[in-house]
């Protein structure tokens, strides 16, 4: 069994303070405690046992987090999927040779079913052997299919123990992203309180910042963008915020610009982090900066040839549908083309994103933080076309704020980049599109076409 001795002592001495408020219900660290003995009975009845494969099927909930505690004392793997995934259930399920999955989408107090499958893959049973608990995420499969990274959950925990400041915080990213996973696990350590909303629309997530006074938000710059298209921050009370944590993609200065002059008193702290390797230790050299120191105990990074490689005690074991990606020395390309200042970095873009026009590199986010400045622009995203004269040409996606006229558009938007952007960086096509360009994740969805 995998001790989990340290964090019950924290609780037991915060018994009385609230663990999460889930519904506009209360519900405490006596409440957990109590719930994390009462999933240990159940899990025993239901003949679930060490190296058990356990697939949670939900998102945050006092119960499914009692859960997730009590199959990590019981050194199971744990398979965390969200309904934002649900079209791939299936797949995932069997991939991860999942023995039992718990649903709490119907009902409340969890739904056990047994799926009998036998685990086969030769990296999942060598963890199982160690009496280790273990953690499978699915990476986005923007780039493809998408990969299963199995981590040894006792090494994500480590980075747990030495306690820090107790935040109110709102849980934005889902349950089943690393993200997610660390900011609650940060929260339970230092015995913060965690929020959930139903929704993650800006005016939701505002809501309920101003009602239960939110200190800290992690979040995407998709979802910050959103924020400020909406104005929501204008309808709610949102001086309670301390800190605002974003990642997941890169940040258009435009856009931490904005957020920055509107919230001028919150600490905006880019985070870094990747299913493959858990979450590094970040400092921004300021609030309105995109340069970024990354590393911290257990993490070592180098830059080579312009893209960013990490060493990381946290490293998952591999994947279990993939070759492994780590070289002989146990550095990731993380795939990220970065510049250094110092011990800062700035990320730059996704080598797979960029875009090459004529040998020439266009990274989107650059032309989108230009974009981002026209009138009447909700959103914007830029990808590459195949074109078999230039290789790539750029075009842009663009979400309105009022319905206009394509040509005048696409002339507007030659003319305000004319002096702000090189020639060949300036979109050769344009498209208005009227339905969300991020995904489930608040992530910008990119692709090339082909010709």
């Amino acid at each position: 069994m995998n001790s989990l001795g340290w964090l019950y002592d924290r609780f037991e001495e915060n018994a009385s303070r609230n663990f999460i408020i889930w519904r506009e219900q209360q519900f405490s660290y006596a409440w957990l405690l109590t719930h994390v003995a009462e999933w240990k009975r159940r899990l025993d009845a239901a003949a679930i046992w060490p190296g058990s494969v356990v697939a949670i099927l939900g998102d945050y909930s006092p119960l499914s987090i009692a859960l997730l505690l009590a199959l990590i004392e019981r050194s199971a793997t744990i398979v965390p999927l969200t309904a934002s995934v649900k079209a791939h259930w299936s797949e995932f399920l069997e991939i991860a040779q999942v023995h039992v999955s718990i649903s709490f989408m119907s009902r409340e107090e969890g739904e056990i079913s047994s799926r009998g499958a036998q685990v086969s893959n030769p990296l999942l049973a060598q963890l199982i052997r160690t009496g280790h608990p273990g953690l499978v995420l699915y990476s986005s499969g923007s780039t493809g299919k998408s990969k299963a990274a199995l981590h040894d959950f006792a090494n994500l925990l480590e980075k747990f123990k030495p306690q820090r400041h107790a935040f109110v915080t709102l849980t934005f990213l889902l349950l089943d992203h690393i993200g997610g996973l660390n900011t609650l696990f940060y929260i339970l350590s230092n015995t913060g309180t965690v929020i959930t909303t139903e929704s993650r629309d800006p005016d939701a997530v505002s809501k309920a910042i101003a009602k239960h006074k939110v200190e800290l938000l992690p979040t995407s710059p998709t979802f910050l963008n959103l924020l400020l298209i909406s104005e929501a921050w204008r309808r709610h009370d949102l001086r309670s915020l301390k800190r605002i944590t974003y990642g997941t993609e890169v940040m258009p200065e435009r856009t931490l610009e904005r957020i920055h002059e509107i919230l001028p008193g919150v600490d905006l702290q880019q985070t870094y982090g990747l299913s493959e390797l858990g979450i590094l230790r970040s400092k921004s050299r300021s609030s309105d900066s995109l340069w970024v120191k990354l590393g911290g105990e257990g993490f070592e990074t180098r830059i080579e040839g312009g893209t960013l490689w990490i060493r990381a005690q946290s490293a998952m074991l591999g994947y279990l549908n993939a070759p492994s990606p780590f070289d002989a020395e146990g550095w990731f390309n993380t795939g990220d083309v970065v510049e250094a200042d110092g011990e800062y970095v700035r990320i730059l873009g996704r080598h797979s994103e960029i875009i090459n026009v004529g040998g020439a590199k266009v990274y989107p986010t650059e032309v989108e933080n230009v974009l981002l400045q026209l009138p009447n622009v909700k959103d914007v995203v830029v990808t590459g076309e195949l074109n078999p004269i230039t290789g790539s040409i750029v075009v842009a996606r663009f979400n309105l704020v009022e319905p206009e006229d394509l040509g005048q558009l696409r002339n507007r938007m030659r003319e305000f980049c004319r002096t702000r952007l090189a020639a060949y960086k300036i979109p050769a096509k344009c498209e208005i599109v009227s339905g969300c360009q991020f995904s489930s994740r608040f992530k910008k969805m990119r692709y090339e076409r082909g010709t």
